[in-house]
């Protein structure tokens, strides 16, 4: 699905303020292939991944192809394809938290969420992926919820971390990723 001409304007798949976001965003560089990634980025943090219609509409606001697009996001691993839960637990097993008990806290977030890696909770609520490196290393071991840090972690603290996003989301009123 590609992104309609109407007689006055072009139909999108963001809200008005991504797609004004955009618009601002490619004048900012000498190149417009240039926003490509914070593009990418953006439209995921609002649709919840990168499906074939939003790498379509990013394509073509740059104007390149959607070739072009899947060749820089496959090569980002925080750039996804399909959706995840609305809080995406990522555990960082580098080398420092590795040495600290990421496995220990990766297996916890497991049993506790009843999932697999690369897993969904059947509400939608969670997903929980193994991530290479976060960037905190003095810190380790360490996770990433979404854009928040949780560091020097053990298992015994992973069911309060949770426990924290479930009562955030019943404060919101909501259950799943929109």
């Amino acid at each position: 699905m590609s992104p309609k001409e109407t007689s006055t304007e072009t139909m999108t798949l963001f809200s008005p303020r991504l797609a004004a976001r955009f618009d601002a965003l490619v004048l900012k560089y000498p190149l417009r292939r240039s926003a490509l990634v914070p593009m990418l980025l953006y439209a995921q943090d609002e649709i919840g991944y990168l499906s074939d219609a939003v790498i379509a509409e990013v394509a073509e606001r740059i104007g390149i192809t959607e070739l072009d697009v899947r060749n820089v996001a496959t090569y980002y691993s925080m750039l996804r394809f399909k959706p995840v839960g609305k809080y995406n637990v990522q555990v960082c097993t580098n080398i420092s938290c590795m040495l600290r008990g990421a496995y220990d806290i990766y297996e916890r977030f497991q049993e506790e969420l009843g999932i697999g890696p690369k897993g969904t909770t059947p509400d939608g609520l969670f997903s929980l992926e193994e991530v290479e490196c976060i960037g905190a290393c003095c810190w380790a071991p360490a996770i990433q919820v979404n854009y928040d840090f949780h560091d020097e972690l053990k298992p015994e603290l992973v069911n309060g971390i949770l426990a924290s996003y479930r009562s955030k989301t019943k404060s919101e009123g909501t259950a799943t990723h929109a």
